[in-house]
């Protein structure tokens, strides 16, 4: 019989966000945890992935805090939520914030990957609720951007992945900024390798809810194991892969993820990928994509294992069977969430059957391993109706040129910053990179008159940044030359030294000692596009330039090619 929020506890104004969500009755994990988390005792909850531990930890925390309202304070939360990823962070604020809203509180996300400038500005304004990964967390109390010490309540969630990942100690030097006393709460699927240690630390006779096996289910979830040759492997992923509803697939690599999921793409079934080498755009891009419906595979490695949540997942294949049970766990609970069904695919060659015998032994699954074609009809079964081929479309760039972020790069400034390695040095003069303030560019008399900041300064440009030399670099090597074998006094060098009384017309070293920044003339310039697989087509035209592309020669020629105009008033 379903059990009602309000009947549990849980205050009537929450309860009727839930309603509007369509949420109207108590998961097995809820029943059995909120009248401990509502009553403040601390509480030791185990359940499967996606049998509802966010709700069951998000509701008592919102309460509490309505329950005494208090002015906001600037980096001050009164709740922290930890969470291992910056996936399963984003999955709990969407829980979070309908609740939070309800209530008049307000909630901030943050993680890392992405710049911390609007989660400063979000901790400044004040918030109630702070949800965090402990990496960027930690950055920002040492920075005493955050404060902990008016928190009342926190939450662990997804413990024995923090153990995984190698942030208990992290985590504990969090906590440890926390006021003694307050209530705790810690989540997790399983409770193992090092959590024990966590919970005697810091939870005060803590309640024990333990609502399922730490085996994956076996009555919501239709296991199978496809034995199949390696020769075949890819084209029983093509078929499983190409049934019209969504599903996800696991890969061991962030490389082979990427790979497939543009495979996939190219053979008629839009997917997009999701793993640890995308930047926190495209992971949103991706998924957005993935659950609007746009792309119906999602290739992820186990970066999407935890906390991605997608209603209607109804395949989960293992491409690369994980390397231990838990992972399967976890892997699989993506589908099969919330009471609902899905069927779980692992596809194993000959050399893996044993390591994949253990492996289900281990997660308490008993079902025979298959030998299949990509034709066979169990195969078909498990892919249900065949969705119509899809034209391959090639994805448009969003990232700007990336002449900027080379230009601030050891490896676009090496060449510029090295300069002088080759009977260039000179006694008493720092090798360091300094920039010169703009108002120091003085007219350059003898070389000995400029400032240090300017001499200090090769390869760079007196007096301008990195990307300043990109952009200025950025001409085709006919408009720049404006004098046989060197630069005119009209055309700004990039990236050059200043140097006084040096002949406009003298012949330009090819060497590595004075670089040129242009492009020979028997050298095409780049294109700048972005399709081809040369280095010039990838960076950009201007970022070449920048890079120094036209250096045939290393030649210890004349250095006297021609101050830059700029240097020159």
């Amino acid at each position: 019989m379903s059990v009602s929020f309000t009947s549990l506890g849980v205050p009537a104004r929450l309860a009727e966000i839930l309603s509007a969500q369509g949420i109207d009755s108590a998961f097995p994990i809820q029943e059995a945890t909120l009248p401990s988390t509502l009553a403040g005792k601390d509480v030791l909850g185990r359940g499967q992935t996606g049998s509802g531990k966010t709700l069951a930890f998000s509701l008592p925390l919102v309460a509490r805090l309505a329950a005494a309202p208090k002015p906001r304070k600037a980096r001050f939360p009164r709740a922290l939520i930890m969470a291992p990823t910056r996936e399963l962070a984003t999955q709990i604020s969407r829980v979070v914030i309908p609740l939070a809203e309800g209530a008049d509180l307000r909630t901030s996300v943050v993680f890392g990957g992405v710049s911390q400038v609007r989660q400063e500005k979000d901790l400044n304004a004040g918030v109630d609720i702070l949800i965090a990964c402990p990496g960027r967390l930690e950055d920002l109390l040492r920075q005493k951007v955050a404060d902990l010490s008016r928190v009342e309540v926190s939450v662990l969630d997804e413990a024995d992945h923090m153990a995984d990942l190698g942030f208990l100690p992290v985590v504990k030097r969090i906590l440890d900024q926390t006021p003694r006393g307050i209530q705790h709460m810690l989540f997790s699927a399983t409770l193992d390798n090092g959590v024990d240690k966590i919970v005697q630390r810091y939870l005060d006779h803590p309640v024990v809810h333990s609502v399922d096996a730490p085996q994956a289910a076996v009555d919501t979830m239709d296991h199978h194991v496809f034995m199949v040759d390696a020769d075949s492997k890819k084209e029983l992923v093509l078929e499983l892969a190409s049934g019209t509803g969504r599903r996800i697939m696991f890969m061991r690599t962030k490389h082979h993820a990427k790979k497939m999921a543009v495979w996939l793409s190219k053979s008629g079934v839009p997917a997009v990928d999701l793993h640890g080498n995308l930047s926190q755009n495209a992971r949103d891009r991706n998924l957005a994509a993935f659950s609007g419906g746009d792309a119906k595979v999602l290739v992820a490695t186990d970066v999407a294992a935890r906390g991605v949540h997608v209603d209607g997942v109804e395949l989960v294949v293992h491409i690369d069977p994980p390397a231990e049970h838990k992972a399967y766990l976890h892997r699989s609970g993506r589908t099969a969430r919330a009471g609902s069904s899905g069927t779980v695919v692992t596809i194993a060659t000959p050399d893996q059957q044993g390591d994949v015998k253990s492996l289900m032994r281990a997660a308490g699954i008993k079902v025979p391993l298959e030998r299949v074609t990509p034709q066979a009809a169990a195969v078909a079964a498990v892919r249900g109706d065949k969705a119509e081929a899809v034209a391959y479309v090639a994805p448009t760039p969003h990232s700007s040129p990336r002449a900027k972020s080379l230009a601030d790069s050891d490896a676009a400034g090496g060449r510029g910053r090295r300069r002088g390695g080759r009977g260039n040095s000179r006694p008493g003069r720092s090798s360091g990179r300094t920039e010169a303030p703009s108002g120091d560019r003085r007219p350059a008399r003898d070389g000995a008159d400029r400032p240090r900041e300017a001499r200090n300064n090769r390869g760079e440009g007196v007096g301008s940044p990195a990307v300043d030399r990109a952009e200025r670099g950025g001409r085709n090597g006919g408009q720049r030359s404006q004098a046989t074998g060197g630069r005119a006094g009209g055309t700004q060098r990039a990236g050059g030294r200043s140097r006084s009384g040096q002949r406009q017309g003298a012949p330009r070293s090819e060497g590595r000692g004075e670089s040129s920044r242009s492009f020979s003339s028997s050298r095409p310039a780049s294109s700048g596009t972005r399709g081809s697989n040369t280095i010039g087509d990838a960076i950009g035209t201007k970022a070449q330039e920048a890079l120094g592309a036209g250096r045939p020669g290393r030649g210890r020629g004349s250095r006297r090619a021609g101050a830059p105009q700029s240097n020159r008033k």
